[in-house]
């Protein structure tokens, strides 16, 4: 749980006019000093070139030069960059960050730039316009393009390919045959103006009482963190757009963050309808080029709203008016590579920084965040109800010791017959089961010897659509083995337990007249695919829908009335602190699917443990009993949201060096009051992408500054160029 630096630690002092520190986007342990040439004048902010060894590499001017290296061996800075300098606030955030976390400036200021060439200027576009007589040689496609370029506007190759369905050579071959002419359209094409005046929806008295809290947030204009909780279908999305509207109407930009972009068609489509105009997207799967738009739209405020995954936290916004963080508890929020930072703390962080409202939208609150609107860190908003005549669905469990599926079955009697019952009335169902492929182990039948990547511990997993077994670690591919490399056995190979493709298997065989279709991240690649398949479930094209966790990311099916979670104890194995957490979570989050429109809806939970605090609390619709039940047993382990954590995970290619350095690192392990270490033992995946691993585990109180005292470990202990150090502030997983 993060502390907030409520310090304003103000504006940063003018640089010197004779040399500057200059902070490069890499893993250095700091700035560098650099002389500034006659013709120069630079102040914090700039963005420079300056030499590295033989290279010039691009920089940020961070101050005043440190004094620690002599002007004489100072190299001057090469030139300042033509373009707006890095705002006061977003520099304290890289330094805040960098500093929470344990990282080199340099890392995080890299993530500011994540498209270098932005900072170049923007070319001129090409585009074509009608100008001639139709070519003697005529295609469909060519027709299809000169009917859409009739009405005489100028439209660049790509935008032509994509409105007449046809690829972009066909353009350019109307242009060889004299059909189009050439112009040169403005550098970037214009963004949408999403309008905070635009009419919206009807409020329920809840909403709207949320939603006036909200905007008098937005129109102070200040600092203030407020938890949005509802549950699933009570309208959050509408009361936080009530936020968005203020801010736009402020003439503030606003910052939405998503766990998984690529899975919000269906709320882009809800924001187009409130606001008049789609807002600006980022996400990994924008080209480089729609990538420097965007980035360019923030930086000079053409950009009004921006929805985006976590790496948007660290875009240059001109003037930050709103940050919203909707699913604030997913784990997708959390950055374990490079970098370990949990996006949504840093938001609020930000928040902080620029003075401006953070919303934290959620129907299962994180205990973290629960525990800070508890002490008053933030406000607490909460809409227990549904929205209109919707109502929550109920929730039954299906006892695997007394009804078990058949024979290399998976699904219970009854949750077959209410399968059965639910297509028969022409409503549609889901079946969530959180893990893809065909099965997750495999065997061989003679010695019973099992598949594992030759990365990682870990098994290969079968992916029968594709005829491949595959690691989802490391992303090793193989084909299955004709012979048991062990006993040598022929065709020994036998698939053990059930990924979604085996359960759609038994669902086809089951129910041969309803419409299938799998929903996970590796049967729809991409937000277009994602896109799809939600509007084909709208438009009740499937029957009955098969998916993993992104099944669960707020769509809305309104025909949806029964959801069947497979194996609800899958996420209570392996001991993880937040095993239980989210667990609860997630399995509410699917539930929260079925019966969101005027049909009402029910979930049925398979179980071997219904007896577990999780399972029960979800039968019985009861989130404050568990709550509650894990609060008390963190409190008693002495685990967050009551101390803090920092994991060292230390890797090597030889297991003998990681363990070498793992072993120093608990012989000099901190002693300070309040602290204990756990470790080194073997991490829950000792080798990952070929590296071999150990962990070693810091506990502390919550009156302990973890960053010094870790830094104070570290120092103590020589760390050879063969071994890697990575330093978890409050981890999130502990594999």
């Amino acid at each position: 749980m993060v502390e907030l630096p409520f310090d304003n630690p103000g504006t940063r002092s003018t640089a010197s006019r004779d040399s500057v520190s200059v902070l490069l986007p890499l893993p250095l342990a700091g700035a560098y000093d650099y002389l500034v040439p006659d013709d120069l004048d630079l102040a914090p902010g700039d963005i420079v070139m300056a030499p590295l060894g033989k290279r010039e590499v691009m920089g940020v001017v961070w101050g005043p030069a440190s004094g620690e290296v002599a002007s004489a061996k100072l190299r001057p800075v090469a030139a300042r960059i033509d373009s707006a300098p890095m705002r006061d606030e977003l520099r304290r955030l890289v330094d805040w960050v960098a500093g929470y976390t344990l990282s080199p400036p340099g890392a995080v200021l890299r993530m500011c730039f994540p498209v270098p060439e932005a900072l170049e200027p923007a070319a001129g576009r090409k585009a074509y316009r009608l100008a001639g007589p139709p070519p003697e040689r005529m295609t469909g496609p060519r027709s299809r393009v000169l009917e859409l370029m009739a009405d005489g506007l100028a439209r660049t190759a790509s935008e032509i390919a994509e409105l007449a369905g046809v690829g972009a050579g066909v353009a350019n071959g109307l242009a060889s045959a004299g059909s189009f002419e050439t112009v040169q359209l403005a550098a970037e094409a214009p963004f949408a103006e999403p309008r905070g005046d635009h009419p919206g929806p009807t409020l329920s008295e809840a909403q709207d009482a949320a939603a006036g809290a909200l905007v008098g947030q937005v129109e102070a204009g200040r600092f203030a963190v407020t938890l949005l909780e509802g549950v699933t279908g009570s309208g959050k999305t509408e009361v936080y757009f009530e936020a968005i509207a203020a801010a736009l109407e402020a003439g503030r930009q606003v910052l939405v963050m998503l766990p998984e972009i690529a899975l919000t068609a269906q709320w882009l489509d809800r924001f187009e309808a409130r606001f008049g105009a789609a807002p600006a997207a980022w996400h990994s799967e924008l080209t480089r080029g729609e990538r420097r738009r965007v980035w360019r739209g923030i930086a000079d405020g053409r950009v009004r709203v921006l929805v985006g995954a976590r790496s948007a936290l660290f875009l240059p916004f001109r003037a930050l008016g709103l940050i919203v963080v909707d699913e604030e508890h997913d784990a997708a929020y959390k950055q374990e590579d490079g970098v370990a930072y949990n996006a949504r703390d840093m938001a609020v962080v930000r928040a902080r920084l620029n003075d401006c409202p953070a919303v934290l939208a959620t129907a299962t609150p994180a205990l973290e965040t629960l525990a800070n609107a508890r002490s008053g860190r933030y406000c607490h908003l909460h809409m227990p109800s549904r929205h209109g005549v919707a109502e929550l669905p109920d929730v039954a469990l299906v006892d695997l010791r007394k009804t078990p599926p058949g024979r290399q079955e998976w699904l219970s009697p009854p949750l077959v017959a209410a399968l059965e019952e639910t297509l028969a009335a022409g409503e549609q169902a889901m079946l969530f089961l959180n893990r893809r492929g065909y099965a997750p182990l495999t065997l061989c039948g003679a010695c019973g010897h099992r598949l594992e990547c030759p990365n990682c511990s870990a098994w290969l997993v079968e992916h029968r659509l594709i005829g491949r077994l595959q690691c989802h670690h490391c992303g090793f591919s193989g084909g299955l083995p004709k012979q048991c490399p062990e006993c040598e056995a022929d065709e020994s190979f036998k698939a053990c337990g059930p990924g979604i493709e085996r359960l759609a298997e038994e669902a086809a065989a089951r129910f041969p007249e309803a419409r299938l279709a799998m929903m996970a991240s590796d049967t729809l690649r991409g937000p277009k695919a994602v896109a799809e398949m939600v509007a084909s479930v709208e438009r009740r094209e499937i029957d009955l829908l098969i998916g993993t966790q992104i099944v669960a990311k707020g769509h809305h099916f309104p025909y949806l009335t029964l959801v069947g979670v497979v194996d609800a104890d899958l996420g209570l194995k392996g001991g993880d602190l937040r095993a239980g957490e989210r667990t609860y979570q997630l399995i509410s989050q699917v539930a929260g699917r079925a019966g969101r429109a005027e049909r009402p809806g029910r979930v049925i939970l398979q179980t071997w443990m219904p007896e577990h605090p999780v399972i029960a609390a979800l039968g019985a619709g009861d989130p404050g009993r568990f709550i509650e039940s894990e609060m008390e047993g963190r409190q008693a382990a002495g685990m967050p949201p009551f101390s803090r954590l920092v994991a060292i995970i230390v890797s090597a290619g030889e297991g003998a060096a990681a363990g070498g350095v793992a072993r120093d690192l608990a012989r000099k392990a901190p002693r300070e009051a309040g602290c204990q270490v756990f470790g080194p033992a073997p991490a829950p995946l000792a080798l990952l992408r070929g590296r071999h691993r150990f962990r070693l585990l810091l506990r502390a109180g919550r009156d302990v500054n973890v960053q010094t005292v870790t830094r104070r470990w570290l120092s103590r202990v020589q760390v050879p160029a063969n071994v890697r150090l990575q330093v978890d502030i409050d981890p999130y997983s502990f594999m």
